[in-house]
């Protein structure tokens, strides 16, 4: 291969997900990567409006109780229009939380957020992973939160009575991973929590942290989180801990 043709990108591109090196074809890109550019818009787009199977998630954590409850947000349109109505719940689910109010140790939400896709594929599976590792914890019904943001764990953990919530949502899709999960824990989880008191997790995907990793990461977090009663910029992964692998 002469110095013309040579990809001197190739070697780059194959370590990155991001679009380096892509060419041109006169004054635009190459057809090639034009049209994945387009699947990959509209991946992102799916993600967005799409709905998760909140039923099939709930067979899944089965025999573990679930609750389904939704935001103020009405529809689909509202939750991306009004951020604010996601992280409050409606009436109903206000009545629904306080029939199941008892002494936990943690709450789990999951909210569908900005990626369906991501809560399909990824929150029954590290969920399930981390009740296995919770024997012994007084764990709530685990809430189906329908057009639910961040912020909507904190109502929910309130009416719940619970230590500690964290929720699993679709983290916003970008052009690379249209299924990314993130979790947010929070200790004392009430209304008008900073974001700065919550612990994140993200990037769960395929081709970024495994659901064992997310789920020894989760755990550690929650215990810590316990032992310590607090959550956020002051509680710190510490590297040489022993986390569990996976």
């Amino acid at each position: 291969m002469n110095d013309v043709t040579k990809d001197i990108w190739a070697r780059w591109r194959a370590t990155t997900r991001a679009r380096i090196g892509l060419g041109r074809s006169g004054d635009a890109l190459p057809t090639a990567p034009l049209l994945e550019f387009q699947a990959a818009h509209s991946r992102a787009r799916d993600a967005v409006h799409g709905a998760v199977d909140f039923a099939a998630l709930a067979a899944a954590l089965a025999p573990h109780p679930s609750l389904a409850v939704h935001s103020q947000a009405s529809d689909r349109t509202a939750y991306l229009r009004r951020p604010d109505l996601g992280r409050r719940l409606d009436p109903a689910g206000i009545d629904a939380l306080s029939a199941a109010r008892g002494d936990y140790d943690v709450a789990f939400v999951i909210a569908d957020g900005l990626s369906a896709r991501a809560v399909d594929t990824h929150a029954a599976a590290v969920l399930r992973l981390c009740l296995e590792k919770l024997a012994g914890w007084r764990i709530a019904p685990i809430v189906l939160a329908a057009q639910g943001r961040v912020a909507l764990g904190d109502e929910i953990g309130e009416s719940l009575n619970a230590a500690a919530v964290a929720v699993l949502i679709g983290e916003r899709p970008g052009l690379s991973v249209a299924d990314s999960l993130g979790i947010y824990l929070t200790w004392a989880p009430r209304r008008g929590r900073a974001d700065s008191e919550r612990n994140c997790i993200s990037n769960i995907h395929g081709a970024g942290m495994s659901h064992a990793a997310a789920s020894d990461l989760l755990v550690w977090l929650l215990r810590e989180s316990r032992r310590r009663k607090l959550s956020g910029i002051d509680l710190k992964v510490d590297p040489a801990a022993a986390l569990p692998t996976g």
